[in-house]
């Protein structure tokens, strides 16, 4: 197996700490990223030689740009790329803030856009590798009531991703977008802030936040670390990749009622070429039009 070299957001902990220790134990190395990097030091203790923590703030260009200098300075390549940095805050979108809507976004799409910007000429140059663009099956499905700056920046990533992979496609550098499901990490614990919920949004906003409260994580993010380090070593990746049994349910459901809408609408929705029959008959309605 080939040696590769990862550059991490989010390292300190939840997936981002997962995936630096399975690359780590694998035998790879590290530039393990964090805000604050003493929280990765013992990493490089654990493995002098191989492993790196550097300060970075997706957020600042020039911060990330800083990052692969000292990335490439240490180790002399970047192989493998990955946008785990992110995190979410809970409000309705009619009243939370809109400065926490657009931090967030910051963070979760702008971050994101900020590495791969600063990443596409560094593997272009060392002839390919791949970027790993943690996402969520919320970033496929949608509809989680509370977090819609984050799943927008999700939706966005996914967006993005797709362009670059036709853009670069003959430039050897290869794209996954990780969609988990739910895991036992703190992205619904300290890493969120719970701000005001009105009584309006009670039933929907209230309900879901009281469920992820309740509810027990089933995914293992050591095991989707060490799936994502054995992925990397392919010749072929997909370009998206769910983690977890209850993504794989969402996404096949949300796929079969996409596929369901498209049909039951296709009439109309052809009707609006000029060589087509118009006007196209609509489904039933099951309730009396609007007067």
């Amino acid at each position: 197996m080939t040696e590769l070299t990862w550059l991490i957001t989010g390292s300190s902990r939840g997936f981002g700490r997962a995936l630096a220790g399975a690359a780590l134990a694998a035998g790879d190395r590290v530039v393990a990223t964090a805000r604050n990097s003493a929280q990765v030091a013992d990493l490089a203790e654990q493995y002098p030689g191989r492993a790196l923590g550097v300060d970075l703030d997706v957020t600042d260009p020039g911060a990330v740009a800083s990052a692969f200098e000292s990335a490439l300075d240490r180790f002399g390549r970047v192989d493998v790329v990955v946008n785990n940095a992110g995190y979410a805050n809970v409000a309705p979108v009619e009243t939370g803030p809109e400065d926490d809507f657009r931090r967030q976004f910051d963070t979760n799409f702008w971050g994101v856009y900020n590495v791969c910007r600063v990443a596409l000429p560094v593997l272009r140059s060392l002839g390919g590798g791949t970027i790993i663009q943690f996402s969520s099956i919320g970033g496929r499905v949608g509809g989680s009531a509370g977090i819609g700056s984050y799943q927008a920046a999700k939706f966005a990533v996914d967006g993005l991703t797709r362009v670059l992979a036709a853009e670069t496609a003959p430039l050897g550098i290869r794209y996954l977008v990780v969609e988990p499901g739910g895991f036992a990490t703190d992205w619904a614990g300290a890493s969120m802030q719970v701000l005001d919920i009105p009584a309006e949004y009670e039933q929907t906003v209230g309900t879901m936040t009281r469920y992820r409260d309740s509810a027990t994580a089933p995914g293992d993010p050591e095991r989707g670390a060490e799936i994502l380090v054995r992925m990397v070593q392919r010749h072929d990746l997909p370009l998206h990749l769910l983690l977890g049994a209850g993504a794989v349910e969402m996404a096949q459901n949300y796929s079969r009622r996409q596929i369901a809408e498209a049909d039951a609408w296709a009439t109309v929705s052809r009707s609006a070429d000029f060589d087509q029959d118009f006007p196209a008959e609509f489904p039933a309605d099951p309730r009396p039009a609007r007067g």
